[in-house]
């Protein structure tokens, strides 16, 4: 029977076998296992993976938090379109000097808080 398993079945036999493996004992565990193995198809190592995961319908997708406001983005944008969309390394390496300059000859009035994000901003940036 092995391999002979659909993905919607195998899938719903990990939920089922899941929460009963895991209140199992360890003797109990080593048996679920054995089945769930020849049952599956799975290789073992797979299958106690599988047992061991968080059911999907617990799981939350993580979403990243915001690490520069709306006024950083901007200014930033237009410093990066100053620079001519130079890539992120180069534009950290500029930034101190570009805002300088900008704000010497009148083309940004940057607020400190922004300034200094701006200053302290990452060469990877993420949305």
């Amino acid at each position: 029977m092995k391999g002979k398993v659909s993905m919607a079945t195998r899938k719903e036999l990990v939920a089922a076998v899941c929460s009963r493996y895991r209140g199992a004992s360890r003797k109990e565990k080593i048996a679920i296992l054995d089945e769930f193995v020849a049952v599956t198809g799975y290789h073992r190592k797979h299958a106690l993976r599988l047992l061991w995961r968080e059911p999907e319908e617990a799981r939350t997708p993580s979403q990243r938090r915001c690490v520069y406001d709306e006024a950083v983005r901007q200014a930033l944008t237009m410093l990066w379109e100053a620079a001519d969309r130079v890539c992120g390394k180069r534009l950290k390496a500029l930034l101190p000097t570009l805002i300088e300059a900008m704000q010497r000859h009148g083309h940004i009035d940057l607020d400190p808080k922004v300034r200094e994000a701006l200053l302290q901003v990452s060469a990877v940036l993420s949305r």
